[in-house]
């Protein structure tokens, strides 16, 4: 309606001023009901076609889109095992702060499991003592074996002399079961040697390692036990959360809950605009919403991000062939808008319904030496003619209350 208005100042309007003051005809006298499409019909016609240009350059130059939503990420809150639950801290909503809990699980069995892997620890380290017992029973008795060999070596040597200066002072075989008792007790000293080896052996190498497994199944165990309690991961608020003592969850069921942080939908917008726009839609461009959370505002944004394919495209793979024809509708160009100014969506009501518009910015083209005056001159209309969107968007911005309060069946 407000580019038909525009349009018809220029041509119905001095073609009714042409009949009237250049031809002398009147409003009821010659130009009737009847006959104002024969008196004014160069004006119409042409009010008409310029009205067409007008809104197809309008509307493609700087594209306008109600697909716009303040998106905002939610949590939800599952525990990372089965259990039964057992205490709740949180009501059906509510705020809560990072690494607060919010409902505990059933822990008599992670309970037991951390009291045995102690027990184990404990029990290792009284193995280790008895180890370092073992380690010195071993070295007394090699000490008593060197010094039995000892004492039989020396009988023998004493024998051998007496034998050496009168054989019948000792009979050879007296000798003979002296080096046969020496011999043994080597073997006595070289298995008391290994021995304490083996015992060495316990002490610094499998002791230690059954002491490190214990304390690794005492810290599998101490994680299983803080599983049984969900804390949120970030400040935020909790909602519809459901849980009540004695229900039982299951990861893979539906969340207990959700968790909303505190920061958001606080990034951004993101916009849907018409396919025929990816030519246009450029990073940088400017850009102005108003929302329906908060009225009467209009918030200046900048695209920052313009998504290069279309979602509705999008297929998993399968047995099946994909058929075009089971696209419901065309996809969107997904476009993200960011405040010009720090604090530009205060007010907004994540989740919120917008409506978009954003300007094309020709000024680096007019600048430029290889551009033509008349291509120029046709630019900067073309960037003028952003006014005429602004206004649109500043009416929407004073209807949306009296539309959604007055005139939607309320």
């Amino acid at each position: 309606m407000l580019e038909l208005l525009l349009c018809s100042v220029f041509t119905i309007l001095p073609d009714y001023l042409y009949r009237r003051y250049a031809q002398g005809k009147r409003f009821g006298k010659e130009i009737t009901f009847y006959s104002v499409w024969f008196e004014l019909r160069w004006g119409i016609t042409a009010c008409v076609i310029l009205t067409v240009c007008l809104i197809t350059t309008v509307f493609y130059n700087h594209p306008s889109t109600k697909n716009v939503t303040l998106f905002f990420r939610t949590i939800p809150i599952v525990p990372e095992t089965n259990g039964r639950v057992a205490e709740t801290f949180v009501g059906f909503s509510g705020p809560v702060a990072a690494g607060a809990p919010i409902f505990r699980l059933d822990s008599s069995k992670q309970e037991a499991a951390v009291k045995t892997a102690r027990h184990k620890i404990a029990e290792v380290d009284a193995e280790m003592a008895v180890a370092r017992t073992d380690v010195l029973k071993t070295d007394g008795e090699i000490k008593q074996a060197t010094s039995a060999r000892q004492q039989t070596l020396d009988e023998l040597e004493t024998k051998r002399e007496l034998y050496r200066r009168n054989s019948g002072n000792v009979p050879f075989r007296e000798i003979e079961r002296l080096e046969v008792r020496a011999d043994g007790q080597l073997g006595d000293i070289a298995a008391a040697t290994a021995a304490k080896q083996g015992a060495e052996e316990r002490v610094s190498t499998l002791i230690p390692a059954q002491k490190a497994s214990a304390e690794a199944e005492l810290a599998q165990a101490e994680v299983e036990l803080n599983k049984t309690i969900v804390r949120a991961g970030v400040s935020g608020r909790v909602e519809q959360f459901t849980l009540r003592v004695g229900d039982i969850v299951n990861p893979l069921m539906r969340p207990a809950g959700v968790l909303i942080p505190d920061s958001a939908g606080q990034s951004g917008l993101q916009a849907g605009f018409d396919q025929i726009e990816s030519q246009i839609m450029k990073i940088g461009m400017a850009a102005e919403v108003t929302c329906v959370s908060r009225p009467f505002a209009v918030i200046p944004m900048v695209v920052t991000g313009v998504q290069d394919y279309i979602a509705a495209g999008q297929f998993r793979g399968g047995e099946q062939l994909i058929d075009p024809q089971q696209v419901a509708r065309p996809g969107t160009l997904l476009v993200t808008l960011e405040p010009l100014y720090k604090g530009g969506l205060d007010g907004v009501t994540p989740g919120s319904s917008c409506i978009a518009n954003a300007y094309s910015n020709n000024h680096d083209t007019i600048v430029a030496k290889d551009t033509g005056a008349l291509r120029a001159f046709a630019l900067h209309v073309v960037d003028a003619l952003a006014l005429v969107h602004a206004l649109i968007l500043r009416l929407q911005a004073l209807v949306i209350p009296f539309q959604n309060l007055v005139f939607s069946g309320h």
